[in-house]
């Protein structure tokens, strides 16, 4: 689901609150006295440093995905193929923690993000899998579309075409909070046997619905770059580093999940 990280309230820009070292919300870009920054980590956020954080936490999803898509059997004959349940409850539940403890604690975001990340492969791994299993070659078409879609809105973002302002970050906040209502309302008809069939159907407007999920997903991407821009502008702590690229983890984990969602639609046609 979307990136619950990388916002004004929880990156806390702004200026650092001399009596009570916390960080407050800015009025404008700052600076930092060495004083300061080395009362911190010894160093503040670089695009350099969140970009390696950032490149870590692919590397280690990709190898904990890996791992559990090589221990997971092939199905026997017509068979399914059998998922380890409890890997796949169990590493949604470590990542939920960890990218709560990075909200709350965002000095511990270089503990919890490679914990995330780990746990995250584990999840990645055996839905992969499992789609693998339906249509082959999908998991490498995903992939390579997320990758396509990261690259494409990080040139749209630096070269201007796309401009993050308030009225962009409303109209993507407001999109997700309504998809987020939209999922809740749907989860509970489920439990009465009514669920909107086109979430997970092919039919038109099921595809209709995940190219707007994949959509929004991508559009998330502008306003991580555009919250790691203003970090390092503001001159926030190094540690931020690893608090911008799990929220940059947390969007391209959603985003692949959801190409991969639709190109199994789009098989089913």
């Amino acid at each position: 689901m979307a990136n619950p990280l990388l916002n004004d309230k929880a990156m806390g820009l702004g200026n650092l609150d001399q009596s009570s070292n916390t960080w407050a919300p800015p009025t404008g870009p700052v600076s930092a006295s060495p004083d300061t920054v080395s009362r911190w980590d010894g160093g503040i956020m670089t695009v350099s440093g969140t970009a390696t954080a950032t490149l870590t936490l692919l590397m280690l999803i990709l190898v904990s995905a890996t791992i559990t898509w090589t221990s997971i059997d092939a199905p026997v004959a017509n068979d399914v193929v059998k998922l380890p349940t409890a890997w796949i409850f169990g590493g949604l539940i470590i990542g939920i923690i960890s990218v709560i403890v990075a909200s709350v604690k965002q000095h511990l975001a270089r503990i919890a993000a490679p914990i995330y990340a780990l746990a995250e492969g584990v999840v990645l791994g055996a839905i992969s899998r499992a789609y693998s299993e339906m249509y082959q070659g999908i998991v490498v078409q995903a992939v390579g579309a997320t990758l396509g879609v990261f690259v494409v809105m990080l040139l749209m973002y630096r070269s201007r075409v796309i401009r993050v302002n308030d009225k962009y970050r409303r109209v993507v906040m407001g999109a997700m909070m309504g998809l987020m209502g939209f999922y809740l309302v749907s989860w509970i008809l489920g439990m009465f046997g009514s669920m909107p069939s086109f979430i997970h159907d092919a039919s038109p407007m099921g595809i209709l619905f995940s190219i707007f999920v994949a959509g929004l997903a991508a559009s998330n991407l502008a306003i991580d770059f555009d919250m790691i821009e203003r970090g390092v502008a503001n001159k926030l702590p190094a540690h931020m580093e690893w608090y911008c690229a799990l929220g940059v983890t947390v969007t391209l984990v959603w985003l692949y999940l959801e190409i991969l969602r639709l190109l199994s639609k789009l098989r089913d046609r």
